[in-house]
C-alpha cells in the first residue's frame, strides 16, 4: 500500500467537525473519497473546506481538532 498526504492549502485553525455539537467529517481509520471534507480551516472568521483530493481505504489525521497550522503542513496521511 502506498501513503497520500492531505497538506493544508492554507495557514489558519483546523477543525475535523462542522461545528463543536457535530461529529467529526472523517474518524481514522474511515475510508476516504477524493470529493469528501475532512475538515475546515478558519482564517480570520471565514471557514474553507477541505477535501481529500485523494481517494483511499483509511485516512489517518495527524493533526489535532482546533490545531494551528501552516500552509503546506500535511493534515492528514491516507492508505491507497
Amino acid at each position: 500500500m502506498t501513503t497520500a498526504d492531505i497538506k493544508s492549502p492554507l495557514p489558519g485553525v483546523f477543525y475535523r467537525k462542522p461545528s463543536p455539537d457535530s461529529a467529526p467529517f472523517k474518524n481514522d481509520g474511515d475510508a476516504v473519497a477524493a470529493d469528501d471534507v475532512v475538515g475546515l480551516i478558519e482564517v480570520m472568521k471565514s471557514f474553507h473546506e477541505v477535501r481529500a483530493g485523494i481517494a483511499g481505504a483509511s485516512i489517518r489525521f495527524v493533526v489535532d481538532d482546533a490545531d494551528a497550522i501552516m500552509a503546506g503542513q500535511t493534515l492528514a496521511e491516507v492508505q491507497q
